[in-house]
């Protein structure tokens, strides 16, 4: 049997939210009074003892703890949840274990024991540092909140934070966007996740929206200015809304966008595995976690389905790639994807020619600065043709 060299990760998906966020198109449930935690970890361990089989030999490079909001279950049920992993998988013993964190005070005290627990990266909803900015996205924590939140974890044995950060917010100006990065840049974060409000489908904002939203050219003069000020901290731009000091890229995230594999596990969870044979599969988990629950405890969740056809391989890859400002080889495409690079040349050829890409060495391709600034126009360009393979 041949052996995969893709790297591989893992996705967790804690599903429950205090309140659902009006800009929020996450797999999110309202928790209410008590979510079923137990029966939920119940789920996750056949989930886990199901896929284990499937991936034996290859090691877990990163574990990635997402939601809705995860710190909404304690140090111990994170500890349950991650020992389980341990005992089933080849997990590295330098693997990068992020879990995401609400910075409201109700889940504070639980820092510590998630570190105990052996996650080893933090991730703090952010979003602003403006209280009336917070209001206004439907958060459920103040500026202050997150300043304690940052200490807790910092005395909880935390060495490595990121902070999420919107820009182009109601009623934003340019200086108080400014300000939330500067507010940000002050707690010394390892990494900024620096990205723009969004009208998804399907959220109270897309259909509501807010009156007062900065327009296109504002909005791209706020992410400029942001920009800047990150990198004059000392923080690189590895992908289009990461910013890291040296050394803390986030690897999970990487292997997304390198189009590695990742398994899913948890309501709503996707994956992608590349098998023995070279065939890339994806398959998903059942997204209300009442159905998720039930599924998994009576061993029915269904595996990776028919192989992804070339033309959508293809452009995955590069919906993925053309995210990061360094770009991607040829050879990673040929590695990633089993295809020949010449599948796609003349397209990438043509995007050159119109200023979207640049070729930084031989078999390397890389966005502009304008196909970053276009980056939607970019990928769009690889979307599959009717009647491809």
């Amino acid at each position: 049997m041949a052996q995969v060299t893709v790297p591989l990760t893992m996705y967790l998906h804690l599903p429950w939210c205090v309140r659902k966020c009006p800009y929020c198109d996450f797999n999110s449930h309202t928790a209410g009074h008590e979510p079923p935690r137990m029966r939920y970890i119940d789920a996750l361990r056949q989930d886990l003892d199901a896929q284990a089989s499937s991936v034996a030999g290859r090691p877990l490079s990163s574990i990635f703890i997402g939601g809705g909001t995860p710190s909404l279950f304690s140090g111990e049920e994170i500890g349950e949840i991650l020992g389980h992993v341990r005992e089933k998988y080849d997990v590295s013993p330098d693997a990068e274990i992020t879990l995401e964190a609400n910075p409201g005070t109700v889940e504070r005290h639980n820092l510590a024991g998630y570190h105990r627990a052996g996650v080893n990266r933090l991730s703090l909803g952010a979003q602003s540092f403006s209280d009336v900015s917070l209001a206004r996205l439907g958060r459920i924590h103040s500026a202050n909140d997150i300043n304690a939140a940052f200490h807790d974890a910092r005395d909880g044995g935390f060495d490595n934070v990121n902070l999420d950060l919107m820009f182009a917010l109601p009623g934003q100006t340019q200086a108080m966007a400014l300000h939330d990065v500067e507010q940000a840049l002050s707690l010394a974060p390892e990494h900024i996740s620096y990205y723009q409000l969004t009208l998804e489908p399907n959220t109270v904002f897309h259909r509501r929206p807010p009156a007062d939203l900065p327009d296109e050219d504002d909005s791209a003069t706020i992410q400029d200015a942001g920009h800047a000020a990150l990198a004059a901290a000392g923080f690189k731009q590895y992908e289009i809304s990461a910013f890291a000091l040296p050394g803390r890229e986030c690897r999970h995230n990487l292997n997304y966008w390198s189009f590695g594999d990742y398994l899913a596990i948890g309501a709503g969870a996707h994956g992608k595995v590349t098998g023995s044979d070279g065939e890339v599969r994806r398959y998903t988990r059942p997204a209300h976690p009442q159905s998720y629950m039930d599924a998994a405890l009576a061993g029915t969740l269904a595996g990776p389905s028919a192989p992804v056809a070339e033309a959508d391989l293809a452009f995955e890859f590069l919906l993925n790639a053309l995210r990061l400002p360094g770009g991607f080889s040829e050879d990673a495409f040929r590695e990633r994807t089993g295809l020949a690079p010449g599948l796609v040349l003349a397209d990438l050829e043509a995007a050159a020619a119109d200023g979207l890409l640049e070729r930084p060495g031989p078999g390397r391709w890389c966005p502009s600065p304008r196909g970053l600034r276009f980056l939607n126009d970019l990928q769009a360009r690889f979307l599959p043709r009717p009647g491809a393979p």
